[in-house]
């Protein structure tokens, strides 16, 4: 079966995780990869796990020690993650997991990305005169929330590959929120940081985030959290109970609070679906790139950049000048169309097999010169239908995980619930995502074309998480990778790729290198791990530099050695670790 998963398909027979569009332009023929890899050969002795926090990776790894599969220490991590990371995840929100299984060689996309409600409208986040609604305004309102999708899809990917029992999964958390634990350096620093703003006019997170006499919990201090384990087990009796009864109820009735309340309704939560299909797939060099399927725009983006970057040498660049200066004009490019065209193929068609089509990709490249940046960079032209020019930003939150186990299954998970501390709102002891951010604030551009990513009832808003699985040509697992950021992440992930396979570093020196990401005109970089010389020549070539002393890329890295061990890597900027079981 070690070639099996290569598929030649001519053009007009893409597979249906290509989502195929019908007003593609006439393309060449192409070959396209079905999500079917080598199975794994021989079960391995020992798993890993990389993740944001320490108790996230010890509860994984129990889980694993515990004969748990990768999904199972996935349910273990999330659910310590909502409790130790609350800023950054939870179960109040969605998620996109990648999961290759050893035994069938099957790549599987699972989808738990939020839904609006069924009452939401394309005037979403306008004012009731008819204005738009100032962002932050939004992000702190009921109007953000969507129905949370992270533990509907974690219930759907361990009944396809758990092997522990679905509360086994949650016994790490439970026991630490009635324990309590100390609270991190970065989740007090957050408090401090952004709790004036929304976390101290919301009781519920008042009480939680605050001593008494009104200042932020610091780090060190020791944290429980009784209601929420309280909804853990609840949860852990019937993955239902998120989205019915008592914690649903709970849920809705924190949207529905002023300011600007939501819509969402116990309805909105009893129709909550996750998603699952192939992931989507296409080659780099001798390596196969496995991805989310849009809504994620992480797939997209990302393949196309490296798609761009199959047409230079990047190994005899390296991370030169030369070298970031193509890596920057691909990630523009890919940035411009993704802006463009990705939103939720449920409501819009997303021309994915066009705008990852090798010809496509070539023609792309071959606007880049090696002396002078682009000016103006425009989405292409891959299809006859345009929507309108998208602007909409991307808050930098989210956590990243990735997970091997002893059977050789690997999990790649992203999972937010957006801003730091989503909507700032609390029910259950947990917080509420504010995702429904991610949709345009604008219906419209300027030229009165429809965005594709404007709001709409039971729409999912486009996601920049990009979780991947990496395999060789032959179809074996090589390395797994993301990261959190907002629209970063597409970038930091890529930077991931390019460091392992074409400038030979190990798994923590690509989660080490510079940051460079280059989007809507500019090219913000961390100056402290750049070298001033290639900082100054970017410029000098035309680039608009920002310079930044540090990215809140979160990147957790496992590659499979030749000899058959593990080795990971946890981003240094955060607070994460890589462990083997």
């Amino acid at each position: 079966m070690k070639n099996m998963f290569l598929m030649t398909l001519a053009t007009g027979t893409a597979l249906a995780m290509i989502g195929a569009c019908t007003d593609a332009k006439t393309l060449p023929p192409i070959s396209y990869l079905n999500a079917q890899m080598a199975p794994a050969q021989t079960p391995h002795n020992k798993g890993m796990v990389a993740a944001a926090n320490p108790h996230a990776v010890e509860a994984g790894i129990e889980a694993l020690r515990n004969g748990g599969s990768a999904v199972d220490a996935a349910i273990a991590i999330q659910t310590v993650l909502s409790l130790v990371e609350p800023q950054s995840s939870g179960i109040g929100g969605g998620a996109f997991m990648v999961f290759y299984d050893a035994e069938t060689g099957k790549v599987t996309a699972y989808n738990g990305r939020e839904t609006a409600p069924a009452a939401a409208t394309e005037k979403l986040f306008f004012n009731d005169d008819g204005e738009r609604m100032r962002r932050f305004d939004g992000v702190v309102s009921g109007r953000s929330t969507g129905v949370p999708g992270v533990m509907a899809m974690l219930d759907m990917a361990h009944k396809d590959h758990g092997k522990l029992a679905w509360a086994d999964g949650f016994n790490v958390a439970i026991k630490l929120s009635e324990d309590g634990f100390e609270v991190s350096p970065r989740m007090a620093g957050l408090v401090a940081r952004v709790g004036k703003w929304g976390l101290k006019n919301q009781p519920a997170a008042l009480a939680y985030y605050f001593h008494e006499d009104g200042s932020p919990i610091e780090a060190g201090f020791i944290r429980d959290n009784k209601p929420y384990a309280a909804s853990l087990r609840a949860i852990a009796a019937d993955p239902r109970a998120l989205y019915e009864g008592p914690l649903a109820e709970a849920i809705v009735a924190a949207v529905h609070e002023d300011p600007r309340p939501g819509t969402l309704t116990l309805e909105d939560m009893k129709a909550y679906e996750p998603q699952k299909m192939e992931a989507l797939c296409s080659t780099y060099r001798a390596f196969v790139l496995c991805g989310p399927q849009p809504p994620s725009s992480g797939g997209v983006a990302v393949q196309s950049i490296m798609g761009q970057l199959e047409n230079f040498d990047m190994a005899d660049l390296g991370p030169s000048l030369e070298g970031w200066h193509v890596f920057a004009e691909a990630s523009e490019m890919a940035y411009a169309d993704r802006d463009l065209y990705v939103a939720d193929p449920d409501f819009v068609d997303v021309p994915t097999r066009a705008l990852l089509n090798k010809e496509y990709l070539k023609s792309r490249a071959g606007l880049i010169t090696m002396d002078t940046a682009q000016e103006d960079v425009k989405a292409g032209d891959p299809t006859d239908f345009k929507p309108g020019q998208d602007a909409t930003p991307d808050v930098p939150g989210t956590s990243h995980f990735s997970i091997v186990d002893k059977w050789g299954n690997v999990v790649s998970m992203t999972t937010t619930v957006e801003a730091p501390f989503g909507s700032e709102r609390m029910a259950g002891g947990f917080m509420l995502n504010n995702q429904l951010t991610d949709f345009s604030f604008r219906v419209k551009d300027d030229n009165g074309n429809l965005i594709a990513n404007r709001p709409g009832p039971r729409k999912r808003p486009r996601s920049s998480m990009s979780p991947h699985i990496v395999f060789t040509a032959e179809g074996d697992f090589e390395f797994a990778t993301g990261s959190p950021g907002g629209s970063s992440i597409i970038a930091y992930t890529a930077k991931t790729m390019v460091a392992l396979i074409d400038w030979g570093m190990s798994p923590q020196q690509a989660t080490d290198l510079a940051n460079v990401i280059s989007r809507n005109g500019s090219v913000r970089l961390e100056e402290n791990n750049l070298d001033e010389a290639i900082i100054v020549g970017l410029e000098n070539m035309g680039h608009k530099v920002v310079r930044s002393r540090g990215e809140i890329s979160g990147l957790h890295i496992i590659r499979k050695n030749a000899d058959g061990t593990y080795e990971g890597a946890a981003d240094p900027r955060r607070e994460g670790m890589a462990k083997s079981e």
